[in-house]
Parts: structure tokens; C-alpha cells; sequence
């Protein structure tokens, strides 16, 4: 998706920025080119001042975007995907662990899944980064409780893993 979404603005510098801040907040466009997180309406000026852009150059992405039936596809349908729990694992009671490893290699989630429930631990949560949006992208899976020292051993020990971190 992203390389065709790269393509898209391929003569723009700095829309591109808005797009990836777009689909970082799971930001839609609408048929009349205002941009919504969900049913909200969020101002051109805040996505601006977010990305560091001037509010024209979010105005004209939403309008590129809406004018185009590839983008709009998409951005038409994009939502957010919720809260994230893991800054919030301490509070709960929870735990995150945060997996290093080759993103397009296939079964991490699973293989890391399987071992935590053979160990008796509950995720609550699993964010995977895409790692066309994301330079190193990361698997963070928020565990119910902490972690055992023998699932870590395993987790260390698969072939797959580059580097995992425990947040507490």
C-alpha cells in the first residue's frame, strides 16, 4: 500500500508527511475533503501543527486525496484503531513486551503468542508496526501480569527475535 501511496505524491515534498501522520491517526477524508478521526472533524491547522506544516498544504492533500479514486478508496475508509495500552501496563497490572525481529518474516506474532499462552499469559493487546511506514518496525503485545522468566528464556531463544524489552 504505501509504495502506491508514495507514488501518488511523488512530486510533492511535504504531503507525503501528512499522509503518514493520516494513517498513523487512522485519519479519513470525506466527500466534502474535511479530515475525521473517527466521527470527529479535525481542523486543517491542527494537522498542520502537527505534522509542521502549513494548513494549504493539508487542504491540498485532502483535496489530491479526495480527487483521486485510488487514495479515496482508501482514505475514505481508514479508521482508528483504539487505545493503546501500553503506556498504561503499569497501572493495570499488565505488561508489554516489545519484539525485535525481521518484520516480513512469517509467524513471529504466532510463535511468540504461542509461547506466552504455554506459560498461562492472557494478550490483551497486539500492535504491529508496518514496516513500510516504520523504519524498524516492532511487535508489542501487552500480557496480563508480569512475565516469567521461562517464557523470556524461550523468547530469547527463537531464531526470529533480534531483541525483545519488557515494559513494566
Amino acid at each position: 500500500m504505501w509504495p502506491q501511496i508514495k507514488a501518488e505524491f511523488e512530486r510533492q515534498v511535504v504531503r507525503p508527511a501528512v499522509v503518514r501522520k493520516m494513517i498513523e491517526c487512522g485519519m479519513r477524508v470525506s466527500d466534502d475533503e474535511k479530515i475525521y478521526v473517527g466521527d470527529i472533524e479535525v481542523d486543517y491547522l491542527a494537522v498542520a501543527r502537527a505534522v509542521g506544516v502549513d494548513r494549504r498544504v493539508v487542504k491540498q492533500t485532502a483535496h489530491q486525496i479526495r480527487t483521486s479514486q485510488y487514495l479515496y478508496s482508501i482514505f475514505s475508509k481508514t479508521k482508528p484503531l483504539g487505545t493503546s495500552l501500553v503506556d498504561l501496563v503499569s497501572l493495570l497490572g499488565y505488561s508489554a513486551i516489545v519484539v525485535e525481529a525481521d518484520p516480513k518474516s512469517p509467524g513471529v506474532m504466532a510463535v511468540v503468542a504461542e509461547i506466552l499462552s504455554r506459560h498461562g499469559m492472557v494478550v490483551r493487546q497486539a500492535v504491529a508496526e508496518d514496516p513500510e511506514m516504520v523504519p524498524d518496525a516492532k511487535l508489542t503485545l501487552v500480557v496480563e501480569g508480569q512475565i516469567t522468566g521461562q517464557a523470556m528464556e524461550e523468547l530469547h531463544g527463537l531464531m526470529v527475535v533480534r531483541s525483545i524489552k519488557i515494559l513494566k
